[in-house]
């Protein structure tokens, strides 16, 4: 099983977008579990599920600081890396889904009652998240696949 479907998986097993990325690579970080996905928690529905940037990225983001971030303020290079990658991973999630906004890619605004209710009643956690993980995945791997 391929990494991204193994993310998909912790996804539909009730881990939210964020989470089930940081949670998959935990181990090769060296992260124990639970400490990666308490790390990840604010970041699933766009942001405490305010409806901005996917979770999904955002737990890809994470992964891709822990593979190439900066340890101190004098590995500016590291930094300027990190944020290369993080800009390539965002233009071609944003490429293959036409937004990186978790309210356009849902189609509705979750940081509102009825907006979270709308999504709930038509089950789009279900149906377009696991597709929108599955993406930020692929697109991870092949980042660090490339180096």
């Amino acid at each position: 099983m391929s990494e991204s479907e193994k993310a998909k998986e912790q996804f539909t097993n009730g881990l939210n977008c964020s989470q089930s990325i940081i949670a998959q690579y935990a181990e090769k970080y060296q992260l124990d579990i639970a400490t990666a996905c308490k790390l990840a928690t604010g970041f699933g529905g766009g942001m405490g599920r305010m409806g901005n940037t996917c979770g999904a990225l955002t737990g890809a983001y994470l992964v891709l600081g822990l593979e190439y971030g900066s340890e101190s303020a004098a590995q500016k290079d590291k930094k300027d890396q990190t944020y290369e990658k993080i800009q390539d991973l965002t233009h071609r999630f944003q490429q293959k889904n036409g937004t990186c906004n978790c309210r356009d890619l849902l189609g509705c605004d979750i940081s509102t009652p009825e907006g979270y209710q709308q999504a709930k009643k038509q089950g789009l956690t279900k149906t377009k998240c696991p597709g929108f993980v599955k993406d930020a995945v692929d697109i991870l791997e092949d980042i660090i696949n490339l180096k």
